[in-house]
């Protein structure tokens, strides 16, 4: 790739990312509430103000409104930036590690996907399956660009959730979600089953280190959301899963 388009290529996906991140926001905001994320338009939570386009571009309106309504100046959450940028400054990320391809396109979706379904299952233990049928075709897209490694796919579907499902079973419900065993079902049809493997031993390990943290920091209590650390998990294999699993076989000598 020429080197004078490769600035202006990262600044567009930067672009492309935060208008996505903006959108994020309208999920993570309605979703748990239960409103239509898409018939309803945006609005100031306290006076209902109806927003108009230029208090809607991703980043810049905040920071001209100096985060505040325009018409009752009710403080705007900081949220709505910091997922913008996060999600921007991400996707570009991904293609420098990826390279400009369909597979970094896939991973930039399935981050998005992650993070959205990450802060409501944070906030609500619940994991709306919607997220999960999007990853899930997401994972078929892979699979028929890499017809060639279809199994591995497959079994990933199936390698995770399996046992999840069968922990679900015997707890009834008290070990393991069921929105976690479709996201793990979801993600291994992406992932493939190596990854799929190696996101959800990460995922746990995430989960018990920061969550033990937080009962002594914070006092919370002994039950987590898991959909965060399985969702960075997911994302860590989407993006050097094979690099580590190559790496730690090497290190056993195999």
């Amino acid at each position: 790739m020429p080197a004078e388009l490769i600035i202006p290529i990262y600044v567009f996906i930067f672009l492309y990312g935060i208008v996505i991140g903006s959108f994020l926001n309208v999920c993570m905001i309605r979703i748990p509430r239960g409103e239509s994320i898409v018939t309803e338009g945006s609005h100031c939570m306290k006076c209902g103000y109806r927003l108009r386009w230029y208090d809607l571009i991703p980043l810049f309106s905040y920071l001209f409104l100096r985060g505040k309504c325009r018409k009752c100046g009710e403080k705007i959450s900081p949220q709505y930036p910091v997922v913008e940028f996060i999600n921007g400054a991400v996707y570009v990320l991904i293609f420098i590690i990826k390279g400009i391809t369909i597979e970094s396109l896939l991973i930039c979706l399935l981050f998005s996907a992650l993070l959205t379904l990450s802060v409501i299952d944070f906030k609500t233990y619940e994991i709306p399956v919607g997220f999960n049928i999007f990853i899930a075709a997401l994972g078929l897209i892979r699979l028929f660009t890499d017809l060639s490694n279809f199994k591995e796919y497959l079994v990933g579907a199936v390698s995770v959730s399996l046992f999840l499902l069968i922990l679900l079973l015997v707890s009834k419900g008290k070990a393991i979600g069921g929105g976690d065993v479709k996201l793990m079902a979801a993600a291994g049809l992406f992932l493939g089953w190596k990854c799929a493997t190696l996101a959800f031993l990460i995922g746990c390990v995430l989960g018990a280190f920061i969550h033990v943290i937080r009962m002594k920091v914070s006092k919370e209590g002994s039950v987590l959301a898991m959909g965060p650390y399985l969702s960075a998990g997911i994302f860590i294999s989407a993006l050097h899963g094979q690099e580590i699993i190559t790496w730690y076989l090497g290190l056993l000598g195999l």
